[in-house]
């Protein structure tokens, strides 16, 4: 029998957000736009799947900023698309 070492998952850890950036997640998810933070290495990357077409931001960030730019894509495909 072989043991192996248990193995965790990498986390970016926790992000503040709002009411206003949970109002935005609800509309894009609703949408079918899901925006994600990604590991790529020992940084993180900002993946979009839209309609089911997986796009990934080309900038590698540190945690905190991959989490603010996944607020402000939700942003501006909100804004976009909500526009009055």
């Amino acid at each position: 029998m072989v043991w192996m070492k248990k193995s965790y998952g990498k986390s970016p850890g926790y992000h503040v957000y709002t009411n206003e950036d949970m109002k935005r997640v609800g509309w894009c998810l609703g949408k079918n736009i899901k925006i994600a933070v990604i590991p790529n290495g020992t940084k993180w990357q900002v993946e979009l799947n839209i309609n089911d077409k997986i796009h990934l931001d080309p900038e590698i960030r540190q945690a905190d900023e991959a989490y603010k730019k996944m607020y402000e894509y939700y942003k501006y495909y909100y804004d976009k698309h909500n526009k009055q």
